[in-house]
């Protein structure tokens, strides 16, 4: 075999991939730049993480003034940083949530991975040694880390390291398109999901699961937005067995959907809620577990009896990190962010619904704040499954455009600074995107 390109392995991409990397060298609010020079309208927010855009200054001020002051010190041993515990505190205030404690991670998968083991850490402190399963949904994105990437319900996070663990569980996913429905109303297909999720609890005791965990859309997973009536009902059903309640607000969280958190946007009661992308608009690696007081109360009193909680990480809290996540939080809101997507939103659902209406090869256009998806019909127009996302998407580029595609869906998950004027270029040049790969597939007929 020659050798290869590049000496970097790169996430989510076939090592035997021959050519070169696309490269990307600079950022400004919503533009890109390659090392050649091109440019690209970024519909993606990165991976749905730098919702400030790119180069904000406040941003890239605190991590220098935080990089002079103390570039590092751990959190451990009962010692922490004056910036880390303001970010805390920073964060009890905007919680949706009776807050009791938040634990600091790296990432989205880390901060999933530590919510699972406070719950065990919970039941345990209850007495409840056999509760250590922890039920996800097809299709939902929690990270690919070993205990994060058992709890995604997608296949290609588990091809090849043989995934998922045996405790974690699969309930069916909410997709309001899913063959489970099978014409059903949206009432009767809610129905059927809940007695899925009953039998499922039965078949596995409810004595042994720790926890549930959920996104409020399924964002990675094709931006999957549950019908309104699920999650109160998956909620009645867990409190009725307290199982614990994760939420996944590693995308959703600090204005995506329109409100700081997705939690208050459904009227959600999580147990605990995961953040990270947003918190420092992925201007450096941190993430958080929002500990609920009700969990937070028995773990501290258990601990007593079981000793410390004996998990953490070297960069827990790291102070530059904290620092930009400070000052990207202060952004969001003294610009009222959240209020500005619920005003832009419509231009981007509006938009993509009069350019993709009628046309015959166009499942559906759905989305709730800046986060929409257009769906291309299955195996339509002669292209094989997921072939549509794949081709739309790299037409994009070819147009300027970054989006993301998810099998036969193309995400649209905009910085959430982007005016009403940014969101209807991206629109047109996500139609003429479409228009082309549309050309092509009836030329190829």
């Amino acid at each position: 075999m020659a050798p290869l390109p590049s000496t970097l392995l790169e996430p989510h991409t076939p090592p035997a991939v021959a050519t070169e990397p696309h490269v990307i060298v600079r950022g400004e609010r919503l533009t890109v730049w390659d090392s050649e020079g091109r440019s690209y309208l970024d519909a993606t927010s990165g991976m749905l993480c730098t919702n400030l855009g790119y180069s904000q200054p406040r941003l890239v001020r605190a991590a220098a003034r935080q990089m002079t002051e103390l570039p590092f010190f751990a959190s451990f041993a009962h010692r922490t940083t004056d910036v880390t515990l303001a970010l805390a505190e920073d964060l009890a205030r905007l919680a949706p949530l009776p807050m009791g404690r938040t634990f600091f991670a790296n990432s989205g998968a880390e901060a999933n991975d530590s919510a699972f083991k406070l719950a065990w850490y919970y039941h345990r402190c209850l007495g409840r040694h056999r509760r250590f399963k922890i039920l996800s949904q097809e299709r939902g994105y929690h990270g690919t880390t070993v205990a994060a990437g058992s709890a995604t319900g997608l296949d290609f996070v588990h091809r090849g390291f043989g995934l998922p663990l045996p405790s974690y569980i699969q309930v069916p996913c909410p997709d309001p398109h899913s063959p489970l429905r099978q014409g059903l109303t949206e009432e009767r297909f809610v129905d059927r999901l809940i007695d899925h999720l009953e039998r499922i609890i039965a078949v596995e005791g409810p004595d042994t699961i720790a926890a549930f965990i959920a996104e409020p859309i399924l964002s990675a997973g094709g931006v999957i937005i549950p019908p309104s009536s699920y999650y109160p009902r998956v909620q009645e059903v867990l409190a009725r067995h307290d199982i614990l309640f994760i939420l996944d607000e590693v995308v959703t969280g600090f204005g995506r959907t329109g409100a700081m958190f997705a939690t208050t946007e459904f009227g959600l009661s999580p147990d605990l809620i995961t953040v990270a992308k947003g918190l420092s608009s992925a201007y450096a690696p941190i993430s958080a577990v929002l500990v609920g007081r009700r969990v937070m109360n028995t773990i501290a009193e258990g601990s007593t009896s079981i000793g410390a909680f004996g998990h953490g990480f070297t960069y827990s809290g790291h102070p530059v990190a904290a620092a930009v996540a400070r000052e990207a939080l202060a952004v969001v809101v003294e610009e009222n962010v959240p209020a500005h997507v619920r005003e832009t939103a419509p231009t981007l659902l509006k938009g993509l619904a009069e350019a993709f209406h009628g046309e015959e090869f166009v499942r559906d256009v759905r989305g709730h704040g800046f986060l929409a998806a257009v769906t291309f019909v299955t195996g339509s127009g002669g292209r094989p499954e997921g072939e549509w996302g794949s081709q739309v998407m790299a037409e994009a580029v070819e147009h300027g455009l970054l989006v993301r595609a998810v099998g036969d869906t193309v995400i649209v998950a905009p910085p959430l600074i982007s005016t009403t004027e940014e969101i209807e270029t991206m629109v047109v040049l996500l139609e003429n995107s479409y228009r082309s790969a549309l050309a092509e597939a009836h030329s190829a007929q």
